[in-house]
């Protein structure tokens, strides 16, 4: 027995740093997941796709841990860096993407991830569980956002 809990996030902000050392950092996933709270390994499994491999999460009788893969591909051009979910890796399908737009004097960034997380409970746990998923999820997103603004030297 399993529940499927739906994850769609989206943020928007702008930071100092001049959009192609944001295209940069971003555009390099182990660059950009140094930055993620709780990643326990991140694979290159080669051809742009990587594996993540969560923290386990919740407690010693009762944990879950996330993982998953995604092929990532980026365009500097256009300013955007987009994953994919690789189907058959792990009990996640994750896919998302970067848009970087140079305001000149800054640099905007929009986040947008859309997922579905395999949760190996009951599914009448889906009404208690779910919400706890999404949040931990969403805390660990905007870990993330806040960990990138820092390191692009704050909010514009």
């Amino acid at each position: 027995m399993s529940i499927t809990v739906k994850i769609d996030l989206g943020y928007e902000f702008d930071v100092k740093a001049k959009a192609s050392d944001v295209f940069d950092l971003l555009s390099d996933v182990p660059a950009s997941v140094a930055h993620f709270p709780k990643v326990e390994k991140l694979t290159d499994m080669g051809g742009g796709v990587y594996q993540w491999e969560m923290e386990k999460v919740g407690t010693s009788q009762v944990n879950i841990q996330t993982v998953y893969a995604s092929k990532y591909t980026s365009d500097k051009a256009k300013g955007t860096v987009k994953w994919t979910p690789v189907k058959g890796v792990g009990n996640a399908q994750v896919g998302g993407s970067w848009k970087i737009v140079d305001n000149k004097k800054s640099t905007g960034i929009t986040l947008a991830i859309q997922g579905e997380i395999e949760v190996p409970l009951p599914g009448l746990m889906k009404m208690v569980v779910a919400p706890v998923v999404e949040g931990e999820f969403e805390k660990l997103v905007e870990k993330y956002i806040d960990n990138l603004i820092k390191a692009f030297g704050g909010e514009a």
